[in-house]
């Protein structure tokens, strides 16, 4: 990113490869790469790429990432390929996972039913492919994104308010808190957070009217809302 950024300045400079390489091996500072995360123009963040594994997250949650397509790429587990058959798991929404106990067992022996028809199908000869359909949205996945940093940053802003599901919001909030640690200067939560937490919400009469105060990061409002989940429960 700085390498780029720096390119558009000292073209006249570059002479040969060598001069190419040079440039490309300078050192910087984290102010530097914190003045170009500020830029308002993005391209010089989108010659690079960051890809992030997620284990254990929804089909529901699969559903709903995927729609983001402008310079991210998926790759997903698939229903056609996989048998699930006495393998399955599932993703354990926030809200059941707090609830009483007969709720989250009701959850889940609905999830058990699914597989149960999924395995009949199985064993009648119907292939994988079709038999998915019969699996829930609960079940849990294996699935790679990579994205440019910008883009990340555009994700985690919209799939971190709380007008998401808190999956998504709990599976966001985790991937920023590790890009975050990965550079604290170009995922910051000025640069990163959601409207609320960067100006003001842009939600108008949907706002959640909770405003997220500038300097939480990701851990603070993982703790702030979820608990649970630090407390050693999964969803």
């Amino acid at each position: 990113m700085v390498f780029a950024a720096r390119l558009t300045q000292r073209g006249h400079k570059i002479a040969t490869m060598e001069d190419l390489l040079a440039l490309y091996e300078q050192s910087f500072s984290e102010k530097t790469v914190e003045a170009i995360g500020n830029l308002p123009h993005p391209t010089v963040q989108k010659f690079a790429v960051i890809t992030v594994a997620v284990v254990g997250a929804s089909r529901r949650f699969l559903s709903q990432i995927t729609r983001h397509q402008n310079e991210v790429k998926f790759m997903s587990a698939s229903l056609q390929y996989s048998n699930y058959t006495g393998q399955a798991d599932f993703s354990v929404p926030y809200e059941i996972l707090t609830a009483p106990a007969k709720i989250r067992e009701l959850y889940l022996t609905s999830c058990r039913e699914g597989m149960g028809c999924y395995e009949k199908l199985c064993h009648e000869g119907i292939g994988h492919d079709a038999a998915g359909y019969a699996t829930p949205q609960g079940l849990r996945n294996v699935l790679i994104i990579s994205a440019t940093p910008y883009q990340w940053k555009h994700i985690i802003g919209q799939r971190v308010c709380r007008r998401n599901t808190d999956e998504t919001r709990i599976v966001l909030l985790k991937i920023w808190k590790e890009l975050y640690a990965l550079s604290p200067v170009l995922f910051a939560p000025s640069l990163v957070g959601p409207f609320c937490q960067m100006d003001k919400c842009l939600e108008g009469k949907m706002t959640c009217g909770r405003k997220l105060a500038a300097d939480m990061t990701p851990e603070d409002i993982l703790r702030a809302d979820y608990p649970a989940i630090l407390e050693g429960g999964s969803a």
